[in-house]
């Protein structure tokens, strides 16, 4: 791909977890790789963009270059569902804050038009139900609205894209399809990129689910790949008799786990499953297409066609998997590195990293800036 061609970048370049339903649509220019840099991101997703942006606009003399292996969005990013729940995965922890104020902030600090809803979200279950519930699915028993909780969607696509755009006008540099081969723990730091060592003041990884081995994580966290698909458009009739004109995201509180959204056009989109990995270099090969990922595929779309006489026949026209990083007790990490004090993990968001991901890295962004304290929380690094 020519970068400076201005030709729109895709989800992935190589990797075969199939074809979300949304574009990303900025192409960083080109630059050559530098020689120093006062903070390296590794990693251009959520976590490493919404770091970039942050550092870039605080500190604008500073020197802020993002490493992607691929593109943008190449990895847990560009292949997530886009639900955008509150708190994280084992609630909230101490000294969080409100995570879902927090990502408008940034949504509108930065002018980012990524469709950024917060309708709410239902929990769905099989016992307990609420005799109002618009939603009466039937889903090994009766799925059946029990609460509502904060919550809402976004385009996967859109904030990817914007987040990057934001770091690139402030005066990040983007390199793409420049993987990080390795770190030397010195002073200063040192990275590895394309068999080139670049010095570095501080490093922020961002890679979630990959590159365990830089982060510290492959033994601390455990990846998983999930599952999705979306549908083509529904008319308005259709959502009403579904219970979803409301708009509002859903997920059962209990198994076997599913969850959902609207997407653009009245298009619906659900997921499910958990592919098992050995370790975080089986997403390398792994191919929704084999094996494992391909039954679970065929198994979530045929639950899907059961669970409404309006979706028995509804057409599928995208299916994907993404990554996932399951932390200790459900716990996201933000912790420093054991091998560095100058090195920040983010990761293991553990299915609530739409939201937190941006969240938390604009927070990392600021600990490095030394505007702010790393939270008070325990971590799968210490």
């Amino acid at each position: 791909m020519n970068k400076s061609s201005g030709t729109i970048s895709v989800v992935s370049t190589t990797k075969q977890w199939g074809k979300p339903p949304w574009t990303i649509d900025f192409c960083p220019p080109s630059q050559p790789l530098p020689d120093k840099v006062n903070v390296a991101v590794i990693g251009g997703g959520f976590t490493g963009l919404s770091a970039a942006a942050r550092l870039a606009k605080l500190a604008p003399p500073k020197n802020v270059a993002v490493f992607e292996a691929e593109v943008i969005g190449a990895g847990s990013s560009g292949h997530t569902g886009g639900m955008a729940l509150a708190e994280t995965a084992a609630g909230a922890m101490p000294g969080l804050g409100d995570v879902l104020t927090g990502v408008s902030g940034i949504i509108r600090e930065f002018e980012i038009d990524c469709d950024f809803s917060l309708r709410g979200v239902w929990e769905l279950g099989r016992s307990g139900r609420s005799c109002e519930s618009p939603i009466q699915w039937r889903d090994s028993g009766e799925l059946r609205v029990v609460s509502e909780l904060p919550g809402g969607s976004v385009d996967p696509g859109k904030l990817v894209s914007g987040l990057a755009r934001a770091a690139t006008r402030h005066g990040a540099v983007i390199h793409e399809n420049d993987r990080v081969e390795g770190i030397r723990f010195d002073d200063p730091l040192a990275i590895r990129v394309n068999g080139k060592e670049i010095r570095a003041d501080h490093v922020l990884l961002g890679t979630n689910a990959e590159s365990l081995d830089l982060s510290a994580l492959a033994k601390r966290a455990e990846p998983k790949f999930t599952l999705a698909l979306a549908t083509g458009r529904l008319t308005k009739k259709q959502l009403v008799e579904l219970g979803l004109e409301s708009g509002r995201s859903f997920y059962t509180e209990d198994l076997p786990y599913l969850w959902g959204r609207i997407f653009r056009e009245n298009r619906l989109i659900f997921g499910s499953g958990l592919v098992g990995l050995s370790s975080w270099r089986d997403l390398l090969t792994l191919n929704i297409s084999n094996g494992e990922a391909a039954r679970l595929m065929k198994r979530l779309e045929h639950r899907i066609r059961r669970l409404h006489r309006q979706l028995r026949d509804v057409k599928v026209t995208h299916r994907w998997g993404g990554p996932i990083l399951i932390g200790k007790d459900w716990q996201p990490v933000f912790s420093r590195h054991p091998k560095s004090d100058k090195i920040l993990v983010l990761g293991a968001y553990s299915g609530h990293g739409v939201a937190l991901s941006v969240y938390l890295g604009s927070w990392a962004a600021e600990v490095i800036l030394n505007r702010r304290e790393l939270p008070d929380w325990p971590s799968a690094l210490s």
